[in-house]
């Protein structure tokens, strides 16, 4: 199943950083003045991205780290940047590629996983559940389109976006105690089990457009249920001694009581790790977008972030449930998600932490990264940074 893969990998991307700890920690000591525009930077960035990341012909995103993968995250990630971008000609590549290539015959939403299969083939990686969907994907996926749409004034893309909208809603939302929930995948729906929820899949600035396309379901129920959710397995032990007020990576939902636990999974941890670092750009797109009173209450419970940041100068790559640092390391993911919190909730600090962990790696005289960054690092380093910078307008605000 994709969560586990995915988990996994994550152990393969910190590894990366870790070789690369001495380089990105010697670079923040050796900045250079700082001559280019904010949209110069973003620009160079995502040139060397293609460059290194997809293939000039398919348009497959490919992730080099885990064996030359593909997955719907990452194409997501690809239509987004190539959208905030106005690079049209890279999103059609990406979204005819994905299209053709990860769309589900039985539905219009994704298949997560792509790649070589044991016969030299391509394609989905169904003897690892690659036909499985991951609602993260699917969700990012519909937005591009209608950003696209709203971009570019091609009618085609809002006209793709509204089945997979539908099916999101038909496959990948389920009613738990009474208010509409958004599961990890096309697979909770029908299991006899307290559902897979990842929080950091959670996008309400998305959820507001989707109501727009299709006003046949809640989805403003969505956005409450969505933050609220947020909110308690913040705050909530989970088991352990206390909360330092982060949200988990994975959690498992009770569908009659709404209940929160966590997963039964051992992979499938509580930490605030590789997915959970996703929770507050998230709903920090949510604030810079629609000024959500939500959004900005539920950033201000973060601030073990800023804490800290305060006392030691560094984000871990991971933490425990309780606040203890799991991985010691440093990411350039965790920072630029981070963002989310810093821009909205501590302000004090913002300016800092994005000078010396995003924009301190940054080589002005290559245009590139001074050291080079996994797929997934490269996407949230460079999100973190376009939010930062304010370079992710809401291109849907008059559909």
């Amino acid at each position: 199943m994709r969560k586990r893969i995915k988990i996994g990998a994550a152990l393969l991307v910190f590894a990366g950083i870790i070789a690369g700890t001495t380089a990105y920690h010697n670079s923040q000591n050796r900045r250079q003045p700082v001559i280019f525009s904010k949209n110069e930077v973003l620009t160079a960035i995502w040139q060397k991205y293609k460059a290194s990341y997809l293939d000039p012909t398919s348009g497959r995103t490919i992730d080099r780290q885990r064996g030359d993968i593909t997955t719907s995250e990452g194409e997501s990630y690809t239509m987004l940047r190539a959208v905030f971008q106005d690079d049209k000609a890279t999103f059609d590549r990406s979204w005819n590629f994905t299209r053709k290539n990860l769309q589900l015959r039985d539905s219009h939403l994704f298949g997560y996983l792509y790649g070589k299969n044991p016969d030299g083939s391509y394609g989905l990686l169904l003897d690892q559940g690659g036909d499985h969907t991951a609602s993260d994907a699917d969700s990012d996926i519909a937005l591009a389109l209608i950003l696209g749409y709203q971009r570019w004034q091609q009618s085609d893309y809002l006209q793709q976006a509204k089945p997979v909208i539908t099916d999101i809603w038909a496959k990948e939302v389920i009613s738990v105690a009474g208010r509409p929930v958004l599961t990890a995948d096309n697979l909770e729906k029908a299991a006899n089990r307290p559902v897979v929820v990842n929080p950091s899949y959670f996008s309400p600035y998305a959820y507001r457009l989707f109501a727009v396309v299709d006003k046949a379901h809640p989805w403003k129920q969505l956005i409450d249920s969505s933050y609220k959710i947020l909110s308690d397995n913040t705050t909530s032990n989970l088991g352990t001694a206390g909360s330092a007020g982060l949200p988990p990576d994975w959690i498992m939902i009770d569908r009659g009581t709404g209940a929160i636990t966590p997963s039964t999974a051992s992979n499938l941890t509580i930490n605030y790790g590789y997915d959970a670092l996703r929770v507050p750009w998230r709903i920090g797109l949510d604030y810079e977008w629609n000024k959500e009173p939500k959004a900005k209450a539920y950033l201000a419970t973060l601030s073990f972030l800023g804490h800290e940041w305060q006392n030691n100068q560094k984000l871990a790559a991971t933490y425990s449930h309780d606040g203890k640092a799991v991985a010691n390391y440093e990411s350039p993911a965790m920072y630029g998600a981070a963002m989310g919190y810093f821009q909205v909730s501590d302000p004090k600090n913002s300016d800092a932490v994005y000078r010396q962990k995003l924009e301190a790696l940054y080589n002005v005289n290559t245009q590139s990264w001074k050291v080079p960054l996994g797929y997934y690092e490269d996407n949230w380093a460079w999100f973190g940074m376009a939010l930062k910078l304010h370079q992710l307008p809401n291109i849907g605000s008059t559909l």
